[in-house]
């Protein structure tokens, strides 16, 4: 058994750390679901004796955990406080027991990201964390332990860091070092607990996007050059098993078209500002009115939104094609109103009271609840941006500091941005690097869950369900909902999750003894 070779493996190098390369064991008796890896660079040898012992609780329940903190994942790294990875194993993994079904040898990998904002992101912790309000927020880091997974949680950089003329942290930094990450893990496998093939990355909100990012670009050679860079273990491939995204804010380069689609009329609204307090992403919300320029730029990109959608050749749920006439109105449309009745469907059946909610009607059917007033649902939920909401005129969005390069702090990555703005265009490579869009059709990645809340407006409810969609068509298990009465919200479905990251790996006999 794996399970026994692994405790054997780690006795043993308790008494010798590895200061030289290491190589795959080859043992023929070894598990061979770890994967084979080539040599790897001693300063990136997973050492087993570099932990903490903890203890986390959830619901009055308890488990021991080791943890293995701020690991280095890179050889050369320019940002050494954000590259830096955390990892829990349960103890028991260590005794030769199991948790939920899981072994050392079994046991699937949760990659969750802090990522927000696109600002720096240092590794997520099994501490509590307090969510948008000041209130403690899930923590998906103890869930997932509880449940018996191994936790991997890997810091990025952002694109704040660095100084005038040296910024480090610009596009596509964030990715390239998510990837890092996932190629350690990766190399280091027959060292862990724990299957790096089944690897679930997690993210909200841009953190939403870079999982999705990963599972989308997993293995491309465009990050390479880059990878090569912070010294990446070159040799490793960094696909995912597996990708959840909540409020994923991705197509950057037409979100601003979709957003005009949804919200063009809407001229009040209350925009976020997004800054730095003490290492955690602090957002503000300042009332503001679009100006009679703006209304027209909102006019002109929710114009050119039907030729983006009808471009794509997107099937729906019943085998239509999605498109869109010149008013905007069309298949499309009422697609996304098709997932706007799902979630209120379920809402209904989990017992949600909705007769507050004026724009929904009801006819006698096993599903009810339907949007009668789209335009009624717009009004309700609100706008939250401008006008560009992510390439703005003015390079003032954290989307223009993030295509920024190593001597300019902001750039347009759009043409309209460009067009009715000042400033330089942002490479189309680097642009191209961070839109999942770009990269489904050659994806690896099998398995999607993604989750966008009815409340949230900061981005248009057509980026979830185009990406979504394309991934159904691409033949992808996709899970995509949703969420009623849920904002910007993150990790709020955590049971619903786990739940299906269990049926996935255990339907592949991941959780028995092989």
């Amino acid at each position: 058994m794996k399970s026994l070779l692994f405790i054997f493996i780690i006795a043993l190098l308790s008494l010798s750390a590895c200061t030289t390369p290491i190589s795959q064991n080859t043992n023929p008796n070894a598990n061979t679901n770890k994967l084979a890896t080539t040599t790897i660079p001693s300063s990136l040898t997973f050492n087993p004796n570099n932990y903490k012992t903890i203890t986390i609780t959830q619901d009055d329940q308890s488990l021991v955990v080791r943890a293995f903190e701020n690991i280095p994942y890179v050889a050369n790294p320019t940002e050494p406080d954000y590259q830096v990875m955390n990892i829990y194993i349960p103890e028991s993994y260590f005794t030769g027991d199991s948790i939920n079904g899981y072994t050392a040898d079994t046991a699937p990998i949760f990659f969750p990201n802090g990522v927000g904002g696109y600002m720096p992101a240092k590794p997520m912790t099994a501490e509590s964390r307090a969510g948008r309000d000041g209130t403690p927020r899930p923590n998906s880091v103890v869930a997932a332990l509880m449940r018996g997974y191994v936790v991997a949680s890997a810091g990025a950089r952002g694109r704040t860091l660095g100084t005038d003329g040296n910024y480090t942290g610009k596009a596509p930094s964030v990715i390239v070092d998510l990837k890092s990450a996932i190629a350690y893990l990766k190399a280091n496998d027959a060292l862990m607990a724990g299957r790096a093939d089944r690897i679930i990355a997690n993210g909200t909100s841009v953190g939403g996007a870079m999982s999705l990012l990963l599972g989308a670009s997993g293995n491309s050679m465009d990050y390479h050059a880059e990878l090569q860079k912070i010294g990446a273990i070159m040799t490793a491939d960094d696909s995912v098993f597996a990708v959840s995204a909540y409020a994923p804010i991705t197509n950057l380069e037409n979100a601003d078209m979709a957003y005009e689609w949804q919200f063009n009329g809407i001229d009040d609204y209350h925009k976020m500002h997004i800054s730095m307090l003490d290492d955690n992403v602090k957002r503000e919300r300042i009332k503001a009115n679009l100006t009679d320029e703006q209304k027209s730029w909102s006019n002109e990109l929710k114009a050119n939104f039907p030729s983006y959608i009808n471009g794509l050749k997107l099937k729906g749920h019943n085998g239509r094609s999605l498109t869109l006439d010149n008013n905007g109105n069309g298949t499309f449309k009422d697609e996304v109103i098709y997932h706007l009745n799902n979630s209120a469907n379920t809402a209904f059946k989990n017992g949600t009271d909705l007769n507050e909610f004026d724009f929904l009607a009801q006819r006698k059917s096993a599903n009810p609840f339907y949007v009668a007033d789209f335009d009624g649902y717009l009004r309700y939920l609100g706008r939250s941006k401008g006008v560009p909401a992510f390439d703005a005129t003015d390079l003032t969005s954290g989307e223009n500091n993030l295509f920024g390069n190593k001597t300019l702090n902001n750039q347009h990555f759009t043409a309209f941005g460009k067009k009715y703005g000042q400033g330089s265009m942002a490479d189309a490579h680097t642009v191209k690097m961070m839109n999942v869009m770009n990269y489904i059709a050659q994806s690896p990645t099998e398995h999607w869950r993604i989750r966008h809340g009815v409340k949230d407006n900061d981005t248009s409810l057509a980026v979830p369900v185009i990406l979504a969609t394309a991934l159904q068509n691409q033949g992808k298990n996709v899970d995509f909902a949703l969420a009623w009465g849920v904002g910007h919200g993150e990790d709020y479905d955590l049971d619903e999750l786990f739940d299906w990251v269990d049926k996935l790996v255990k339907a592949k006999g991941v959780g028995k003894s092989e």
